[in-house]
């Protein structure tokens, strides 16, 4: 039985990605907090009502990302939607801060009763396209123990839209993850966004890590999230849920429920 029954109640749980649009602060911001609010409510509202069992809400819409710490009205930001978001939908939430700020996520995650963080380099140095992105476990780790936490960390293995600093293989680096990083689960995605994950990449992470949750992180679809779902104990969904498959669109309801009905008919 996989480890996120307790999070989410379901042995095989499908994450909705809650892409948030520009915040105070980024360079698309479009002046407006209450147009954010009502496009996540909108949004969380239909992943939830077409069977998704948790969200998993990152600051999308703030591209280019900062390479460390985040500006403090980003983090405001997401604190005021996401908190109108937990009243309004009452499924298990998640909370990520790009490119890869653990520690917001933590103090986000507290404030707003969230129950997972999802961190982009948890261990090792990534070469991404926001430069030399080191991780710091150490700190994540010690932060989560200072705020008294009961808050899981997802790290992904080889984050999409990045490459490893120094070469290093798949399966090392989601042992290091777990191992020496304490992970308590592990995503694996494609390139980037949107992309497919390719299935052998993730019998690779199973093989070499069997005791925590593993998650397939991009790129899955109606046609493949059945046989991913035979490796992997989740999904995380978010481009082809949108109208017509577009990373920028609203989520449709009608391709949520496609999805989770072939999710659940495996």
């Amino acid at each position: 039985m996989s480890g996120l029954v307790d999070l989410f109640g379901v042995d095989r749980a499908l994450i909705g990605m809650v892409h948030l649009l520009p915040l105070p602060g980024s360079p698309r911001w479009g002046g407006s907090m209450e147009k954010v609010v009502e496009r996540t409510l909108a949004d969380a509202r239909a992943l939830a009502g077409g069977g998704m069992d948790a969200l998993l809400v990152e600051n999308h819409g703030d591209a280019p990302f900062s390479r460390e710490r985040v500006d403090a009205g980003t983090v405001a930001a997401m604190a005021r939607v996401i908190a109108e978001l937990r009243c309004a939908v009452p499924l298990p939430l998640g909370v990520s801060v790009l490119k890869n700020d653990a520690l917001s996520a933590l103090a986000l995650a507290v404030a707003v009763g969230a129950r997972f963080i999802r961190v982009n380099v948890h261990t090792g140095a990534v070469l991404a396209d926001q430069g030399i992105i080191q991780s710091d476990a150490a700190a994540t780790l010690r932060y989560r123990r200072l705020l008294d936490a009961d808050v899981k960390i997802f790290a992904d293995v080889q984050a999409k839209h990045g490459v490893p600093l120094a070469p290093v293989e798949l399966e090392q680096e989601a042992r290091d993850s777990v191992a020496r990083g304490l992970a308590d689960a592990l995503v694996v995605s494609g390139k980037a966004t949107g992309e497919a994950t390719p299935l052998e990449d993730v019998k690779r992470v199973r093989s070499a890590v069997r005791d925590v949750p593993l998650l397939v992180g991009s790129g899955v679809t109606p046609e493949s999230v059945a046989e991913l779902l035979s490796v992997a104990d989740g999904a995380i969904v978010g481009t082809w849920l949108k109208r017509d498959g577009r990373l920028g669109n609203p989520v449709d309801p009608e391709r949520v429920k496609r999805f989770v009905e072939a999710a659940r008919a495996r």
